[in-house]
């Protein structure tokens, strides 16, 4: 029987068996871990207007209204906002935000397309999923040659109302992106806003009513007085109810913006229905450059799907290499077809379609008469 040589050479043997011992002597007596250092805090409350701090290192926050604003309410916008978590210790969502503000976090160098984009988190209205759909949204963009900035809008849960104080918040967001624009390196004709679920609901009124907003910001004065909230382009994903739920109605603006929509469909219906009913009413409209895509599998944010279904994870995710985990890339090839990716800046090709498109008829007027006319 031939003999191993390791066993052969007692000296060398007994070499890696006090190396062994010194090792396991050695993590027995390690010192404990200290506490992550990656968690942000809230800012402190004081007696004045509450200042909010960065989620992503680097990042530029700015409240969105003067602290007299009457869109504020004066008895609460000192409270501190509270941050919680879904998988502790790491920041999942922030509540109670009396004073709404954006973060800024600009493109990568050189990468700089000059466009930007405005992170609208769901949460049902109740919190602000700033984690997933925002922190971790934001280097997607960045890398991409497109800044990124989270907005922490005004909640149901806190007494406001989403349909107009949460619209307000995001198109009050897009005001304070534009006139910053120049010492950000953004073009001022690049600004889109992406919202999430909840966060979509706020787009979904932002890409409709900036008209009405502008001229109640005209009359109050101020430095944004004559800044367009109007965005340049939307994204809604598996948005919530819009204005055209259940057969409802809204004016739609002769410029609105070109939009782009996705959810899950088998897995996620019910916001697969909603993104349908606001893809139907801006394409009958004659919009230009609506684009929707709804995936087979898929499973909304904080939903339990059934067996076999991807994970029910927020914002961008690979959700199980299922289609819809590539969404964010569709986007940002829909972002490079509209000519928003391009640098140097010039019109895109979205501003020009919306530009020629601006007496445009109904499509779906159109066929309605040419249908009465066969008859």
């Amino acid at each position: 029987m031939r003999v191993p040589t390791l066993f052969r050479r007692p000296a060398l043997l007994s070499v890696l068996l006090i190396v062994l011992v010194s090792w396991i002597a050695a993590a027995e007596s390690l010192p404990p871990l200290p506490a992550p250092q990656d968690v942000p805090q809230p800012g402190p409350q004081t007696d004045g207007p509450y200042q909010p701090t960065a989620i992503v290192p680097g990042g530029v926050v700015v409240t969105l209204y003067p602290p007299d604003s009457p869109y504020l309410n004066a008895e609460r916008i000192h409270e501190a906002e509270t941050y919680g978590s879904y998988s502790p210790p790491h920041l999942g969502y922030i509540v109670n935000i009396h004073n709404p503000s954006i973060e800024f976090h600009a493109a990568k160098g050189a990468l700089n397309t000059g466009t930007a984009v405005i992170l609208a988190a769901g949460g049902g209205h109740n919190t602000l999923g700033v984690a997933g759909e925002g922190a971790d949204v934001v280097p997607f963009f960045t890398r991409r040659g497109i800044s990124a900035i989270i907005l922490r809008n005004r909640l149901r849960s806190d007494g406001y109302e989403p349909k107009t104080d949460g619209v307000y918040d995001l198109q009050q967001a897009i005001k304070v992106v534009r006139a910053y624009a120049g010492e950000w390196g953004i073009d001022p004709h690049r600004i889109g806003v992406v919202g999430f679920s909840a966060g979509a609901e706020l787009v979904a009124g932002a890409s409709l009513f900036y008209e009405a907003f502008d001229v109640a910001g005209a009359e109050a004065g101020g430095p944004l007085a004559a800044v367009s909230s109007r965005p340049d382009f939307a994204g809604l994903v598996y948005p919530g109810p819009s204005p055209f739920f259940n057969g409802g109605t809204a004016e739609i603006p002769r410029d609105a913006p070109p939009s782009f929509i996705t959810s899950p469909g088998w897995g996620d219906w019910i916001h697969a229905l909603w993104a349908t009913e606001y893809f139907t009413a801006l394409l009958n409209d004659g919009v230009p450059n609506v684009e929707m895509h709804i995936y087979a599998r898929g499973v909304h944010p904080g939903d339990r799907g059934q067996e076999g279904q991807a994970p029910a994870t927020a914002g961008i995710s690979s959700r199980d290499g299922v289609g819809f985990g590539s969404w964010e890339e569709r986007f940002v090839h829909w972002l490079d077809d509209l000519g928003f990716m391009t640098k140097g800046g010039g019109e895109t090709r979205a501003a020009m379609d919306v530009k020629v498109q601006l007496d445009r008829e109904s499509p779906y007027d159109v066929l309605q008469r040419r249908l009465a006319e066969r008859r």
